[in-house]
């Protein structure tokens, strides 16, 4: 529910400002600066008779001097209002100065103190990595346990090697004394086919030997029966 006022914004600014101006508190009554007006009028009409008013100049004149002594102290309240106003002003400036200055220091801490967190979030996952590495290793037999593994299959490795080279050795003898079988057989079919073609040519000189030895006893028979 929106609120009812007597004044405006507007007439609000317009009726302060008359009060600051003719030092009234509330919107009744004569001003302070009307009634001295008046005062001080009455004063300098009253002296400017030609009568002999000594005694009403006197009374006008306290009267005046009054009421400019009442309108002077509000005059005095106002200075020293402004005055503390002036000073709670610059208090406030100063205040509102180090405040900033208290903001930016502020903002500052919070940009190290997120950096901090990202070192530490950072040095935190290094931890981790290193607990997890940690039982990893834990999880591991001993050290002399693993020396021994690691012996045994040096030697493993050493007989394998060993086996092998024997076993490489003994292939190239193989291979060599299967080369010179080779060899020798092949110099046994030759021989073979040279001792079968030797033969065959003496069995052959031997048939031809017979023949001509048959043909000449045939020959001898027949000169004998012609004979």
């Amino acid at each position: 529910m929106a609120a009812n006022y007597a004044f405006g914004p507007l007439e609000d600014d317009v009726i302060i400002k008359h009060r600051l101006l003719t030092r009234t508190t509330t919107t009744r009554g004569e001003p302070p600066l009307k009634k001295l007006q008046k005062k001080f009028t009455s004063f300098v009409v009253e002296v400017e008779k030609d009568e002999d008013n000594y005694g009403e100049c006197e009374k006008l004149s306290r009267a005046f001097l009054q009421e400019l002594s009442t309108f002077e102290i509000p005059l005095l309240k106002s200075k020293a209002v402004v005055g503390a106003n002036v000073r709670e002003k610059d208090n406030f400036n100063e205040l509102k100065d180090d405040i900033n200055r208290q903001i930016l220091q502020a903002q500052a801490d919070i940009e190290e103190l997120k950096k901090q967190l990202e070192d530490s979030k950072i040095e935190r996952k290094h931890k981790e990595e290193c607990e997890a590495i940690r039982k990893l290793i834990a999880m591991q037999p001993p050290r002399s346990e693993t020396q021994k593994i690691i012996t045994e299959l040096e030697r493993e490795i050493a007989a394998l090697e060993a086996e092998n080279t024997a076993s490489s050795r003994m292939l190239e003898l193989r291979r060599k004394q299967f080369a010179l079988l080779l060899h020798v057989v092949e110099e046994l079919q030759t021989t073979l086919e040279e001792d079968q073609k030797s033969l065959i040519e003496e069995m052959l000189i031997a048939a031809e030997e017979q023949k001509s030895g048959l043909e000449d006893a045939n020959g001898g028979s027949e000169a004998m029966v012609v004979d």
